[in-house]
């Protein structure tokens, strides 16, 4: 059985809340979750639902407190190991 790089079809999207969590930018899915329902993450400038799809180039934005994160998406895997997960996004802004 051959090995998949675990890279989703840009035709199929994958899940925000899902891509918080594979590429660690926050640490569980029911936390990317509750961060999207109380209107701390923006997808493209605009509040996001925890199931949007995403798809390479979207930006996200993460607002904690006075703390912001600014991400555009150039990848999507369905897994990523600790070292390649911050491989899936680029840093635009961080206060």
């Amino acid at each position: 059985m051959a090995k998949t790089s675990g890279a989703v079809p840009s035709s199929e999207g994958l899940r925000l809340d899902k891509f918080l969590k594979v590429s660690r930018l926050i640490k569980r899915r029911s936390v990317a979750n509750d961060a999207c329902d109380t209107d701390h993450v923006l997808l493209n400038g605009k509040p996001a639902k925890p199931g949007a799809k995403l798809k390479a180039g979207d930006m996200i934005t993460l607002r904690f407190g006075e703390k912001r994160t600014d991400v555009e998406v150039l990848s999507l895997n369905e897994h990523a190991l600790k070292q390649d997960a911050q491989n899936m996004y680029r840093v635009i802004r961080q206060d």
